[in-house]
């Protein structure tokens, strides 16, 4: 039975106080082991709040809302506090390392104007809150993503749906941002002088925020989605005519560059989906050659985000194709989907679903 070392300190003025406790492995540690393993393969790069939402622990929404200053820390979403969310950070790190993945401390600030630094636990203790901002990073990210990572969050403007008021001046308005939980106009917010670009044309999108000292996106809140979504973003008028100039430029070279960029990506989707079809028979050789088809049609759709699209996935990495098969399996030959129709909680219907997974892959991989 393998363990991990939790560590807990408690400050104390200028000292600390730091405490090992042996955690036997258990579920909950192989749950945030398959959690860091999807995460990585995604995006390279994995942390504590990525694993809390794999586990479903977290939503997307949540971290949205603590990240755009609408929540005092990000522990208020979890379902659990205290020894087993301390856990956690602990089993992350024991794997991590086992992985040679380099820790990376990440500065978190709010999506406000006043760029607040974030907290992610109610007591605030600096060991727990550097575990927290610790990002694990992959070998192969790029100094671009590795950038984008560590990168601030954009300022967020908010359209509200329903009425609402100042918190400095009483006025209103069709946009606000939150700044110390309180929503404030625009002119109270000093953004008054910014202009409004809605989203559709990304390379506008792109020059005119690039050329803007200032900028925000603006977001509204999707009742069907139950989520915030992009509707533009506000810039600065002079960087606003820049882009457009410089578009209307270069037009007829960005629709020729966009009609080769499209038959180019159609090639090599078809070529991307044939290889890991390809893959997944050698990896399952018991997979029917339809189902193996089926599988990377569907793992590889472009814009669908699944793992097949992850640079793992592109590089027909093991642990992505696995995790596209196992996904596929999931889905098509367990009750899993009617579990959570019929209301059992994620991770108990994964629990339950866990040996009819399993038992299919062994068919497949003895062929």
């Amino acid at each position: 039975m393998s363990g991990v070392r939790a560590k807990s300190t408690v400050g104390n003025g200028s000292s600390e106080r730091t405490t090992l406790a042996f955690v036997s492995t258990t579920g909950l540690e192989r749950r945030v082991v398959a959690a860091a393993e999807e995460a990585l393969a995604r995006q390279k790069f994995v942390s504590v709040a990525d694993v809390c939402i794999g586990i479903g622990w977290l939503h997307g929404r949540h971290v949205d809302s603590w990240r755009q200053g609408r929540a005092p820390e990000l522990e208020s979403f979890l379902p659990v506090h205290g020894d087993k969310l301390a856990q956690i950070p602990a089993y992350l790190q024991h794997w991590a390392e086992a992985q040679a993945l380099k820790p990376v401390e990440t500065d978190y600030v709010a999506a406000s104007r006043d760029r607040r630094p974030l907290r992610f636990t109610s007591a605030g203790d600096p060991f727990t809150e550097r575990a927290w901002r610790t990002h694990w990073v992959s070998p192969d990210l790029s100094a671009p993503q590795r950038e984008r990572m560590a990168a601030p969050p954009d300022l967020v403007v908010v359209q509200p749906a329903g009425d609402w008021s100042c918190a400095e001046c009483g006025g209103t308005g069709n946009l606000l941002i939150m700044d110390d939980h309180e929503p404030l106009c625009l002119t109270c917010a000093d953004l008054d002088h910014l202009v409004f670009l809605p989203a559709g044309d990304a390379a506008v999108t792109r020059r005119a925020k690039k050329a803007s000292r200032l900028s925000a996106v603006v977001v509204q809140w999707s009742r069907t989605r139950k989520r915030y979504e992009r509707r533009g973003i506000l810039v600065e008028e002079p960087a606003l005519e820049q882009a457009e100039q410089q578009c209307l430029a270069d037009e007829d070279a960005r629709m020729r560059r966009r009609e080769r960029d499209r038959e180019r990506r159609a090639d090599w989707d078809v070529d991307l989906q044939a290889r890991v079809a390809t893959e997944i028979a050698r990896l399952f050789p018991g997979c029917p050659a339809g189902r193996a088809e089926a599988i990377a049609r569907h793992t590889g759709l472009r814009g669908s985000g699944r793992v097949g699209r992850s640079a793992a996935g592109r590089s027909l990495d093991e642990k992505a194709i696995t995790l596209a098969v196992v996904a596929s399996v999931r889905h098509e030959d367990t009750d899993y989907d009617s579990l959570l129709m019929s209301g059992v909680p994620r991770d108990v219907a994964r629990e339950r679903i866990k040996s009819a997974i399993e038992q299919v892959l062994g068919a497949w991989m003895l062929g």
